[in-house]
């Protein structure tokens, strides 16, 4: 069966990157302009996959979409971490000299804000989504125009790229999960887990649950709290481990579902830096 995969953004964007990478170019896309649309073709079965960014190194974590995924419960089954490479592009045949105006997403454009210091002659607009503006330019022959796309925007489009790498900091990742309604079947080749829990106000509480996830081998790579709606003070925790051994996973599993509150696991799957 054909995976039709919901983005965040258009065809060419670092979500579609994402989506090829893991699955191939024999897909279906779904483009969405927020996270929630992304979501909503998940629960209407428009999509049977969907790409999330959840964290970025620059920016940080991506805080309503952990909300999205657990308050819709969707099942976290794979990730990526994407290096973002921000290039401009435009029209064949033009230079930097020709253009006027750089359409792109705010993040983009803040990300490149060093880079167009030496190019005052260009206004910064600020846009929908990347490569939605670099399809909108090749499709209205638009000149004098240029975007801050990746490169499968300037190839899928066929955009000339003006000027490579102008993002000011380069050492720049995003990472995105793959997310879906069913529950999946547990492989064999899982190592880590995203997990979410509420523990009470004792002294210790959290540090307890850590004990327990260092005791069993866990490596705790991410730790992120979100307060817990209409009770004002108490958070849950959204923890990401990763582990060699199945099996002690599943023995911290069952200690931490008894000792925390609203133990929930959000996905289990392949880590995506090895």
């Amino acid at each position: 069966m054909k995976k039709i995969i919901a983005i965040q953004g258009a065809e060419g964007s670092n979500h579609h990157k994402v989506a090829r990478d893991f699955y191939g170019e024999d897909i279906q896309l779904i483009e969405c302009m927020s996270f929630d649309t992304l979501v909503g073709s998940l629960l209407d079965k428009s999509a049977n996959l969907g790409v999330m960014a959840l964290e970025n190194t620059i920016a940080g974590s991506i805080i309503p979409n952990y909300a999205l995924i657990d308050n819709n419960n969707l099942h976290i089954i794979g990730e990526e971490y994407l290096n973002i490479h921000h290039h401009l592009m435009a029209l064949k045949g033009q230079k930097i000299e020709d253009i006027k105006e750089v359409w792109s997403h705010p993040m983009a454009l803040l990300q490149c804000k060093e880079f167009f210091k030496n190019h005052t002659h260009i206004k910064l607009v600020e846009d929908v989504d990347t490569a939605e503006v670099a399809k909108r330019i090749a499709k209205e022959n638009l000149k004098g125009i240029a975007a801050i796309a990746p490169k499968i925007a300037a190839e899928i489009f066929h955009l000339a790229i003006i000027e490579d790498e102008i993002q000011t900091i380069k050492d720049n990742s995003t990472r995105f999960v793959i997310v879906q309604t069913n529950e999946p079947s547990i492989n064999k080749e899982v190592n880590k887990a995203s997990l979410k829990f509420q523990l009470n106000h004792k002294r210790g509480s959290l540090a307890a649950i850590l004990n327990v996830l260092s005791d069993c081998k866990m490596n705790l790579t991410k730790i992120q709290s979100l307060p817990v709606i209409e009770t004002p003070w108490k958070y849950s925790f959204f923890v990401d481990v990763t582990f060699d051994d199945y099996k002690e996973y599943q023995k911290a599993k069952a200690i931490i579902e008894i000792m925390a509150e609203e133990f929930k696991i959000l996905g289990t799957y392949k880590n995506g830096r090895i």
